[in-house]
């Protein structure tokens, strides 16, 4: 995508993101906003977050908000009419809420997609793109499963569109460091206190990226979208236990600790928990495409959809993947390579400059 002063693909468009007060939907604000769109219109039923957003956003004309929530059908319809794209980040996301409350979580996670579909049908809205998450492969829970749904909701609406219009897909990336729920806040709390740092278990590894490079890779993959696909974010693989250690060693002398004073404790496995995360499982890898910065999965009924044609740019026919895309199998970054991304990205300064004297 161009930069605010060449032409981008998003000038022209007005753009309804929905769970704009959530951490990628409030980055997808953030990084849409010099783009000048048309117009964006901001949904949440967060009401006193939204009201801070509408203050934050003030001078921007083009910027608006409106209280809803994705289980209303009749407000999806209102907000979305004019709309070109819809991006939408609205779910419940905590693991262990959704299984206390499973039928809350199909309400919004699942029924909140197709009401999306379904206003974005009635409005022929030109693209619509679904966030999801690594726990939507294989899934061991509620949560991973509403959103697998959810993907397979987007998926199969492609088979109603009318010509070109909408186009429904869905994306898909893992660990965002440095949003809620990432371990960094915990880690740091525990290196604050003297340690120890706790680790479920030491073979654990993860996918990892930064908010900011989680969000430009949606804003991108928006135009990749043929209809149907499920769009993966390649991401670089960190064991946990490195990460600790990273943290350890980064951040101890700002508390007043020596980096090898804090231990590194295992407590076991979360019920549930995988040692490692999938973003393709095999299966997909067999209807894959691998682009640059993506993995493309392609529709297992492709024969269901008229005039789909998966052509991606750079592509000439379908570059075979032929293992799965998890992070076992993935080299994990070194220790310097950690902590060289940790530094680059700014993942702790807000953490290094509430500081205690350093020892000398």
């Amino acid at each position: 995508m161009s930069g605010q002063n060449g032409h981008s693909p998003w000038q022209n468009q007005r753009v309804l993101i929905t769970g704009v007060c959530g951490t990628i939907g409030r980055e997808l604000l953030r990084q849409l906003t010099p783009y000048e769109p048309v117009e964006i219109i901001g949904l949440d039923n967060n009401e006193s977050e939204l009201f801070f957003l509408t203050e934050e956003y003030r001078s921007k004309t083009n910027v608006h908000f409106t209280l809803g929530d994705v289980r209303d059908i009749d407000k999806l319809i209102s907000a979305s009419k004019g709309i070109d794209i819809i991006l939408h980040t609205a779910a419940f996301k905590h693991v262990i809420l959704c299984e206390k409350s499973p039928r809350d979580a199909v309400k919004t996670n699942i029924l909140g997609v197709q009401n999306v579909i379904d206003a974005a049908l009635v409005n022929q809205v030109g693209r619509v793109i679904f966030t999801s998450s690594d726990k939507a492969v294989n899934p061991t829970n509620v949560m991973g499963t509403s959103k697998l749904m959810g993907e397979r909701l987007m998926t199969a609406a492609n088979a109603y569109r009318q010509g070109n219009r909408p186009i429904f897909a869905s994306t898909r990336f893992g660990n965002v460091l440095g949003s809620r729920g990432s371990v960094i806040p915990l880690f740091v709390r525990q290196i604050k206190q003297g340690g120890p740092v706790t680790l479920t278990d030491p073979r654990m590894s993860r996918f990892i990226m930064t908010l900011e490079e989680a969000v430009s890779l949606v804003m991108g993959s928006t135009f990749i979208a043929q209809g149907g696909e499920v769009i993966i974010t390649k991401m670089p693989a960190v064991r946990i236990a490195d990460l600790a250690r990273v943290m350890i060693n980064e951040l101890a002398p700002c508390f007043g600790y020596d980096p090898q004073s804090i231990r590194i404790e295992t407590i076991g496995q979360k019920p549930g928990e995988k040692l490692y995360e999938e973003l393709m499982n095999e299966e997909e890898t067999r209807r894959a495409v691998e682009l640059e910065k993506y993995y493309v999965v392609l529709p297992a009924f492709k024969s269901v959809y008229t005039n789909v044609s998966y052509d991606y740019e750079g592509v000439s026919g379908q570059v075979s993947v032929d293992r799965p895309y998890n992070s076992s199998l993935i080299e994990p970054m070194t220790l310097d390579e950690l902590t060289v991304f940790i530094r680059k990205h700014h993942l702790i300064d807000e953490y290094m400059d509430t500081r205690k004297e350093t020892i000398e």
